[in-house]
């Protein structure tokens, strides 16, 4: 019998291909791709032949379930020096234990590093991938093959699986809070490093277009040093911002640290709003008001979702397999 070439276009050769190409239930393969007993040495040599022809290879993670190999999952974090993503990695691991999984982390934002980097370092170790992937998150998941990329913060990804957050619902809850307060000159600090920082900055100016209210976008680097330094300009022009909302928690903390340098009383003179809830909030002077994610919840949905994709009962790319999460107002002293 000529083995078929392949499935569906653009996809790799599946069990149903192999089973098909060699006239035998997929059953069969799976005794013949893992030296199993109960078949004959012919059809063992005939199925692992058409199979190679193929380009077919049992998935690390169905082996596992035939031979009791633990699942191993790889989780790509951008910069473990920002406290978000340790909270969020903590949660990854949490989540995946508790199913008896192995854990593999890839920090890849350090030098010229890139999620890509990251995916092809895991890709050889892994049976699906979690990670911070933008603006990679295609080509981390071409990495990977027929193995599920669950990419977060990618919202238009051609990933297996995505987890997205609405930062429209997130900049409503803080915009209108400010403007509450009396705030008129609203700045949005920015990070400046590109997407997916573009969908927290473009969500609070539309945000602030839909309510006519004036924002100021300025960027830095993502860190406390960075926006400090950036607050500091700001506090000094003749028309000072009366509020600040902050791409991220560290870069708040930085600002809460240039207005009391410049003798800006906060929330009085300037109310600050970050965004994530990491822990640091709380122990800043005044505590800091936020734009909270449960990242617990965070990571359990990512491990979640690889769990529906690696047994089948969630389609890759389907509407199931993409969630968007909210975040939720934590008023503290700043605000």
């Amino acid at each position: 019998m000529t083995p078929r070439s392949t499935g569906p276009k653009g996809k790799r050769a599946t069990i149903l291909d192999v089973a098909a190409a060699s006239g035998v239930s997929r059953q069969t393969v799976t005794r013949a791709m893992n030296d199993m007993a109960g078949i004959s040495p012919e059809t063992r040599e005939r199925v692992q032949r058409i199979a190679s022809e193929l380009g077919y290879s049992p998935s690390r993670f169905a082996k596992g379930l035939v031979q009791g190999a633990k699942v191993s999952i790889g989780l790509a974090i951008p910069d473990l020096t920002n406290p978000y993503f340790p909270a969020f990695a903590s949660s990854v691991v949490e989540a995946a234990t508790g199913r008896g999984w192995n854990v593999v982390v890839d920090d890849y934002g350090h030098g010229t590093g890139s999620a890509a980097d990251a995916a092809a370092r895991l890709a050889p170790q892994v049976d699906a991938l979690i990670g911070y992937l933008a603006p990679h998150a295609d080509e981390a998941q071409a990495l990977m093959g027929r193995r599920p990329v669950v990419a977060l913060d990618s919202p238009d990804a051609g990933t297996a699986g995505r987890i997205s957050f609405d930062y429209h619902h997130a900049a409503r809850l803080a915009l209108a809070h400010l403007a509450g307060r009396g705030c008129t000159n609203v700045a949005f600090l920015d990070s400046n490093q590109g997407a997916p920082a573009g969908s927290r900055s473009a969500a609070a100016a539309a945000v602030a277009e839909e309510a006519g209210m004036q924002l100021t976008r300025f960027q830095a680097e993502p860190s406390a040093a960075a926006a400090k330094a950036a607050v500091a300009l700001l506090a000094g022009r003749a028309e000072p911002v009366d509020g600040i909302l902050a791409f991220n928690d560290l870069m708040a903390a930085g600002a809460l640290k240039a207005l009391q340098a410049s003798g800006n009383a906060v929330p009085g003179d300037c109310a600050v709003i970050g965004m994530d809830g990491i822990p640091l909030g709380e122990l800043l002077t005044p505590e800091l008001t936020t734009l909270a994610l449960d990242l617990r919840a965070v990571g359990r949905a990512a491990v979640g979702l690889l769990e529906g994709l690696l047994s089948g009962s969630l389609a890759e790319g389907g509407t199931e397999a993409h969630l968007i999460l909210r975040h939720e107002l934590v008023l503290r002293q700043s605000a």
